[in-house]
């Protein structure tokens, strides 16, 4: 087993390919197993039936916004903030941007579930939702929420270690993490034998436990000096200076998941104006889409101490390396899921619908976006890459102008009055967009004195 210190001389010196692809691949197993969750839980709720369904289409873009932003904005900044740190050989630092990460999720963490507790209905009633769906979306939502802490300690402690440059540790708490919620999901969810069927109130509980026993794995490693880091609840003295190193990345970041969050919601909102059946096929397709991001999710995560590294260390050159390197790596692996769900999109879509409108819907979506995903994970990797290096904006800026050709042709799709194809095409062209200019302007942006 490596020790700590050969993990960083790798990390400052390996071959980058081959780093790279060291350190992503536990990351894309455990993101597999996020991926699996997701189908399987749109598999129980698809049993439950077709306004259970369009409940979760609801739902879902805020419950997947919990873990974007703890894990992959915040937690970006963590890990950036701790990377640069050992990179510059001030383990003492490290140690304290620890403590001050767990302040900041555990804050974060109890202001989200209040939000989302307090105003979840209203926001599924403005996408849309009435009747049976609309009550479907709020029972769901008013348990699923109430755990939002426990995702953002999970994904705040897991942050720190891959920060150190470890993602063995933090990726196999996610895939036991994973195969629990799979299995509590389907047993409170469905039910089997004497344990009765809760519904969607019941796929959120086992949520809520597999997360609890995630952070339970992870507070114990770190605490138990198993970690390059020291982390003493007690040596936390709240520094100014500790919370800005984070959160001038993490907080920055954090606009992108807001922003394709909002993108999804616009979409939501007004293919949920055409009916539930439209809703539905859409929500099928929708959720591939967000399943895609924790693909590059693992191998973008894996630059953050990379890249984080080498600035720290004064290594432009090689950081950028990095960035490009991983950039390519998402691209080909999303561009060959896009290309298998383009020429077999019912096999996707078959497996939570077999109602001929709704699988049509859905059909449509997959073959109409399918082809974009490449750009859309090129942009999401070269995202994580920025966070390594301190330099956010520029992914930041290609998400705003995704969004605004989302509210401007959506607007205007919407007062011609077209169907759901029109808008399929328009989740494409923002997607290539998206790609194109995140690539534009990470190269325009200098990663000099991060």
């Amino acid at each position: 087993m490596s020790t700590p210190a050969s993990r960083l001389d790798r990390l400052q010196s390996g071959p980058i390919l081959y780093t790279l692809l060291r350190l992503s691949l536990p990351n894309v197993l455990a993101m597999v197993m996020t991926v699996a969750v997701g189908i399987a839980e749109t598999y129980y709720v698809g049993h439950l039936g077709t306004a259970p369904l369009a409940a979760m289409a609801l739902v879902f873009p805020f419950a997947m916004l919990t873990g974007m932003l703890s894990a992959g904005a915040m937690g970006g900044g963590v890990s950036s903030a701790i990377s640069r740190a050992l990179g510059a050989a001030d383990l003492p630092r490290a140690n304290q941007l620890a403590l001050h990460a767990l302040l900041i999720g555990t804050v974060a963490g109890v202001l989200y579930s209040a939000l989302f507790l307090a105003l979840g209905p209203m926001l599924y009633q403005l996408l849309g939702g009435t009747g049976a769906v609309l009550d479907e979306a709020a029972r769901y939502s008013a348990v699923l929420f109430s755990g939002a802490l426990l995702v953002w300690l999970s994904n705040t402690l897991a942050s720190v270690l891959r920060g150190t440059g470890n993602m063995r540790v933090p990726s196999a708490g996610i895939f036991a993490t994973a195969i629990l919620q799979i299995v509590l999901g389907g047993l409170l969810g469905l039910g089997a034998g004497p344990i009765p069927s809760l519904g969607m109130p019941g796929i959120a509980i086992g949520h809520i436990i597999a997360t609890g026993a995630g952070v339970v794995y992870f507070a114990w490693f770190l605490w138990a000096g198993k970690s390059r880091l020291s982390l003493r609840l007690r040596a936390l003295h709240v520094q100014h200076a500790m919370l800005h190193d984070i959160l001038r990345v993490g907080a920055v970041a954090m606009i992108s998941p807001l922003q394709s969050v909002l993108t999804v919601l616009i979409f939501t909102g007004l293919i949920a104006r055409l009916g539930t059946v439209a809703l539905a096929g859409y929500g099928i397709g929708q959720r591939l889409e967000f399943l895609l991001i924790p693909i590059s999710f693992g191998i973008g995560v894996a630059s953050v101490p990379m890249v984080g590294m080498a600035i720290g260390a004064g290594m432009v050159t090689r950081a950028r390396r990095v960035a490009w390197t991983a950039a390519t790596l998402s691209a080909l692996n999303l561009a060959a899921i896009g290309l298998w769900v383009s020429l077999a999109p019912a096999q996707w879509a078959g497996l939570f619908t077999h109602d001929p409108e709704v699988l049509q819907h859905a059909c449509q979506y997959l073959v109409t976006a399918g082809p974009a995903f490449a750009f859309f994970g090129m942009g999401l990797t070269l995202y994580f890459a920025s966070q390594g290096s301190g330099k956010v904006l520029g992914p930041v800026i290609a998400g705003t102008l995704r969004l605004a050709l989302v509210v401007g042709v959506g607007s205007w799709l919407s007062a011609q009055g077209h169907g759901a194809d029109a808008y399929f095409w328009l989740v494409a062209a923002a997607m290539v967009l998206y790609g194109l200019s995140t690539v534009a302007l990470v190269r325009m942006t200098s990663w000099a004195h991060a």
